[in-house]
């Protein structure tokens, strides 16, 4: 992985952890939706032993509002609501217009106005564009790709596989 996780990730889970996994997701990929519901429980069970990443790779070519869905989780973050925006993007997975994300971001009791103006001004594009580069750079090309402890996860994506290449390292 070319970029070390670091305190500009979102992340859950304890810094010391045994395992640290990251995801590079796109909200739309309807296999990341899965992976967020398997991850949920996993996480859970795993406690401390367990520090979970997300990192946005917004596939816009095939997937149209995975961009501004990666920018109004950013936006939830900047009011300290990131990962509660993260969960409603997953599980409304087929509402992802500008309307639905405003509608989660009143859900969740962002300052609507603030959202609204970093939205239509991208101010968090950037931020999205980093995470997109880092997984270029370190050989993601779909979603979800994950790294254990900074090796990617080579096999082909499943639920169990995922978590026994986890267990393997803890």
């Amino acid at each position: 992985m070319s970029l070390p996780v670091g305190a500009r990730d979102h992340g859950r889970g304890p810094q010391t952890a045994q395992v640290t996994l990251v995801e590079y997701g796109d909200y739309q990929c309807g296999r990341c939706a899965q992976a967020y519901v398997l991850l949920q429980d996993y996480q859970q069970r795993q406690g401390e032993a367990l520090r979970f990443v997300f990192r946005h790779f917004p596939q816009s070519q095939i997937h149209p509002q995975a961009q501004n869905a990666a920018e109004a989780a950013e936006a939830a973050g900047a009011q300290n609501k990131y990962w509660q925006m993260h969960a409603l993007l997953f599980e409304r997975q087929q509402a992802l217009e500008n309307g639905f994300l405003v509608e989660y971001a009143a859900a969740l009791g962002l300052d609507t106005t603030r959202f609204l103006r970093e939205m239509a001004q991208h101010t968090y594009a950037d931020r999205v564009r980093d995470d997109f580069r880092s997984g270029m750079q370190s050989g993601v090309n779909g979603t979800p790709t994950f790294f254990i402890n900074g090796v990617r996860y080579e096999e082909i994506w499943s639920e169990e596989g995922l978590i026994a290449a986890i267990e393997d390292v803890a």
